[in-house]
């Protein structure tokens, strides 16, 4: 129980992230990296905004977190409002990221069952997240596709 509300109050600053991409035009993704109890780096996609190829909301957390010695990752949670993409997996794994928890993965999943081999993946099935993506994707399909690459 109370490591739940401490996921679902991390993943509240997630959602924070998210809002703030979608308010800036662009994708309501949002992540935050979190080390012993406490963020340490958080972002959200920035695709649209910076015109870039990689900024994925997980990608901008590890961008804005710095740079960390490999034993500090591996004390780290990282929270998504979203199930990580193949490019965010792979940042994950490569700095051995030991949990992930995630807003939901009913409107995108992406390479959980590969993931589950390194790392503990929590999804707490966010009715939060999954409005605000629904909505996103109802609105800007071709926004959202491009973000996937579909």
């Amino acid at each position: 129980m109370k490591e739940r509300a401490e996921h679902l109050k991390f993943l509240a600053e997630a959602v924070i992230e998210a809002r703030r991409g979608l308010k800036e035009g662009g994708i309501p993704i949002g992540a935050v990296l979190v080390k012993d109890g406490r963020i340490i780096g958080r972002g959200h996609n920035r695709r649209v905004q910076k015109r870039s190829a990689i900024l994925h909301a997980e990608m901008d957390c590890l961008e804005n977190a710095g740079r960390l010695k490999a034993a500090d990752y591996k004390r780290c949670v990282i929270y998504s409002t979203l199930s990580p993409c193949s490019m965010c997996t792979g940042a994950i794994l490569l700095y051995k990221i030991p949990t992930v928890v995630i807003g939901e993965n009913a409107t995108f999943k992406g390479p959980e069952s590969y993931s589950r081999k390194s790392v503990r993946l929590i999804n707490l099935d966010s009715e939060e997240c999954k409005k605000l993506m629904r909505g996103f994707i109802k609105a800007r399909p071709e926004l959202w596709n491009e973000d996937i690459g579909a």
